[in-house]
């Protein structure tokens, strides 16, 4: 089971990052950790939303 396809990470490597960050970091930093990722996350996706209606705004003009 693939749990990070972008990263091409499965369920044990996710749980062994998690237990390294938990080691260095502690359980503390846990909610903003994953309050970063998301808004990483949400960031990307608006970018590559943004170039996919730029690329077919731009296909769609260059029919006319």
């Amino acid at each position: 089971m693939k749990v990070f396809f972008f990263l091409n990470l499965g369920l044990s490597e996710v749980l062994f990052i998690l237990i390294m960050y938990l080691m260095f970091f502690g359980s503390k930093n846990i909610p903003s950790l994953a309050r970063n990722i998301g808004s990483s996350v949400r960031k990307i996706r608006d970018a590559s939303n943004d170039v996919r209606k730029e690329i077919k705004d731009s296909i769609l003009n260059s029919k006319d």
